[in-house]
């Protein structure tokens, strides 16, 4: 702002302040397109040294208010990316102010003003990517893995110290995270991590990742077209295609996504095995050749209809079909009895497993005077078939064959209720969520080596859930109880089990309070959570691994328990958390005989672990130093687990060290350069331990023409093959070692934008929990 004008508003102020009292000062943010701007800071000022007195955000619809102390008082406005204003407190009703961009054009890269790296706010941890480097990070997968705090990579996004992360775009649940790699991340505004999810979430969910993109522009026509093609050595090429399209015209808006790909990938691995049965029994296994590949394509088509600003609704449909799915695996076993050679293997697996999926959702988002609804109906149709055929030769004579067939078919009905309202200046929020899954499975031997299986589980959740938000002054305080009823059901050739169904029913309380100390903003916080079992994990027949190893799941697994505490503490672009963590009935793998009859052959079944505790710390920064962007991450895992091993109770504690270091270069004429590395120490993780450092360095080039039309971008990965895996299992009477060689991976992504907008759709997903388990 001009000083001229500062001046006057100074003088404003000054004049006036023997006629002032306190007073409350309201009003509404636009934007240049005369859009509700939400999010800004609107701060009191105290004059004439203008130190802070108290400030707010404004909300959703734009609107802010907050209380004069004194009469020398004076408002200052400010957003990211637009100019920063000044006005006095009176009149007290401020009215309409609309908000000018603040921009200047370096080369091809756009500079925004006041532009902070990270904030923390509410439950959760903000970075703003309009305006900064970030923009040209590529895909949403690629902006992820650039965010403090989250890996995200081959479609799994993780929150450093809270695991998996399920994720919203604008408000509606991610199905599928390739959706993610789908979005360009100059689509994005911001990303919000959140590590203590509130009640209205499923207890199974650890943290959530919500991204909002940018209001779209214009109506009519537009796509946006991305073709990519990756070799990994020994592997071969992936290739791909997505094409996005929107139409939109007045409230109507129709969107789609066609993608198709050929995906190729595989394992290079050294496997032992000692298990201590009747003997000592030890396998050397060298799986020199593996290799899967398989066809996808995938169709989303969703309407949405925008009534006006207080009402939409919408249904969308998505289909994902994965065929000429194949894996070919080869490996070669000496058998030790005692450590004196027993035989020797050779083994050829040849596997298929195509599958289809079929997902709808309905949903309606309103207002209703101070109420608002959101609404969500979700159906999901999954069928999986995997055969495998599996060749083993011993001492290059004797042949053995296995032919399995195993079917899965899943069934899936939900629905979710949230409603909110405003209650004693703050937000009250209650609902419920509703869903019915059911699940077939079908396994068949035809050498009838193990037991063919007929089973189906049913199971009904119900939960019921309310938080409440609240400011005092400076502090925002909030507070939820979510309570779960789950009905499980077990089911053989028909009959109903009634030893493995069981009848669950948790509550899960949440409080999350955020302050400032000085410049510093502190947020601690509290939760429990709960992660249930897979069904396969739920499984009860046995599968073939060779004919040494069989596998089982087990219908009498318990759910996880979690407790978190959780300290976090963001200074300009330093950010330092540490989480305390109780967990129970942790699921693992243990081994045991499988039969006298046999004493060569051990059985690898899931169990329950006893309670223990674990400790995650890490700091963050991330400055910004002219044209270079650095981010470095520094945290330590340390747990305190007792498993069973051959001789007895084990320790297993020693703590594990994760450095990233993400450097991102704006170059002249539109270039940017992005330089990252990642540090893993040795350490234990559950009853696992990771016997070797490893670092993983990679590299990406980007490049723009025709006003961002066009877009290219080339990126490394594992560029110094570095990033190999050595990993020590320890399960009871087994102690397994795997040593992954991971290759070096080159892609290149050519993207092409016409008048693109996105889709409007804002549905959010139900039974989302139960779907994964799926």
């Amino acid at each position: 702002m001009h000083t001229i004008g500062k001046a006057l508003l100074l003088l404003c102020s000054l004049t006036s302040a023997g006629e002032i009292a306190a007073q409350t000062v309201s009003g509404k943010l636009i934007d240049e397109n005369k859009q509700p701007l939400p999010y800004a800071n609107v701060v009191l000022l105290a004059l004439p040294d203008s130190t802070f007195v108290t400030g707010t955000v404004t909300a959703e619809d734009g609107t802010f208010s907050l209380n004069t102390t004194t009469p020398n008082q004076l408002v200052r406005i400010s957003s990211i990316g637009y100019n920063t204003v000044y006005k006095p407190i009176q009149p007290a009703n401020l009215g309409v102010i609309q908000l000018t961009s603040d921009t200047q054009q370096l080369g091809e890269v756009v500079v925004k003003a006041d532009l902070p790296k990270m904030q923390l706010k509410g439950d959760a941890m903000i970075t703003t990517v309009t305006g900064s480097v970030l923009e040209k990070a590529g895909t949403g997968e690629d902006l992820l893995n650039k965010i403090p705090g989250v890996s995200a990579e081959d479609e799994e996004v993780n929150v450093f110290g809270s695991g998996t992360a399920e994720i919203y775009i604008n408000g509606r649940k991610v199905r599928d995270n390739s959706e993610i790699d789908q979005l360009s991340s100059e689509q994005i505004k911001r990303v919000e991590v959140v590590k203590n999810p509130g009640a209205r979430y499923d207890a199974s969910v650890k943290a959530v990742i919500r991204i909002i993109t940018k209001k779209a522009a214009g109506e009519g026509f537009g796509f946006n077209n991305r073709f990519v093609t990756r070799h990994r050595r020994t592997y071969g090429w992936t290739t791909f295609d997505q094409f996005n399209f929107n139409y939109r015209k007045g409230g109507f808006d129709l969107s789609g996504t066609l993608f198709g790909g050929r995906f190729r990938n595989g394992n290079n691995q050294q496997i032992g095995m000692k298990t201590y049965l009747d003997k000592l029994w030890e396998q050397k296994m060298d799986a020199s050749y593996g290799k899967n590949s398989n066809s996808n394509v995938q169709g989303i088509l969703s309407l949405n209809y925008q009534f006006n600003e207080k009402h939409s609704m919408g249904v969308r449909y998505d289909m994902d079909k994965y065929f000429n799915s194949s894996g070919d695996w080869r490996y070669t076993a000496n058998i030790y009895a005692d450590q004196e050679l027993y035989e020797n293997n050779a083994s050829t697996m040849i596997g298929e497993d195509p599958s289809t999926r079929h997902s709808l959702n309905y949903y309606y988002n309103g207002q209703i005077g101070d109420w608002n609804i959101d609404f969500n109906a979700d159906g999901l149709w999954n069928v999986k078939e995997e055969s495998q055929h599996t060749r083993e030769i011993t001492n290059g004579e004797t042949e053995n064959n296995v032919n399995t067939f195993n079917k899965n078919n899943g069934t899936l009905y939900a629905t979710k209720l949230i409603v909110s309202y405003p209650l004693w200046k703050g937000n009250l929020s209650f609902g419920g969520e509703y869903s019915h899954t059911s699940r077939t499975n079908l396994y068949h031997n035809q050498e009838g080596i193990l037991d063919n299986d007929d089973s189906k589980i049913k199971e009904g959740s119900t939960a019921a859930f309310m938080d409440y938000s609240h400011s005092f002054g400076k502090v925002d305080v909030q507070a939820g109880v979510r309570y779960e009823n789950v009905k499980f059901d077990y089911y053989e050739q028909g009959k109903h089990i009634d030893e493995q169904s069981r009848t669950f029913n948790n509550v899960f309380p949440s409080v999350n309070i955020n302050f400032p100390i000085g410049k510093t903003q502190i947020q601690l916080s509290y939760s429990g959570g709960i992660t249930r079992p897979s069904y396969d994990m739920l499984r009860g027949n046995i599968y073939y691994g060779n004919r040494y190893t069989y596998q089982t799941g087990n219908p009498f697994l318990k759910p996880i328990i979690n407790q978190d505490l959780i300290f976090s503490a963001s200074y300009k672009w330093v950010n330092f958390s540490f989480t305390y963590n109780r967990t129970k009935d942790d699921i693992i793998q243990v081994c045991e005989p499988y039969s006298e009859a046999d004493p060569t052959i051990s059985l690898l079944k899931t169990v329950n672990t006893e309670p223990y505790n674990n400790i995650i710390s890490a700091i963050t920064l991330s400055p910004t130093i002219s044209w270079w962007s650095p981010q470095l991450t520094a945290q330590v895992f340390k747990q305190w687990l007792h498993a069973e091993g051959p001789d007895g109770k084990l320790t297993l504690s020693k703590p594990r060290t994760i450095i990233v270091w993400r450097n991102s270069f704006t170059l002249p004429a539109g270039f940017l350069f992005d330089v990252d590395g990642t540090y893993y120490t040795k350490g234990h993780s559950q009853n696992m331990y990771m016997g070797i450092n490893s670092l993983d360095v990679s590299m990406g080039l980007y490049k723009s023409f025709f006003k961002e039309r066009l877009s290219f971008q080339l990126q490394v990965t594992n560029l110094l093959e570095k990033d190999d895996v050595d990993c020590t299992i320890y399960s009871g009477i087994k102690t397994t070692t795997d040593y992954i060689t991971n290759f070096r991976r080159i892609s290149l992504t050519m993207r092409y934008k016409f008048n693109a907008t996105k889709s409007k759709y804002k549905g959010t997903g139900a039974g989302e929990s139960q779907k994964n388990r799926m």
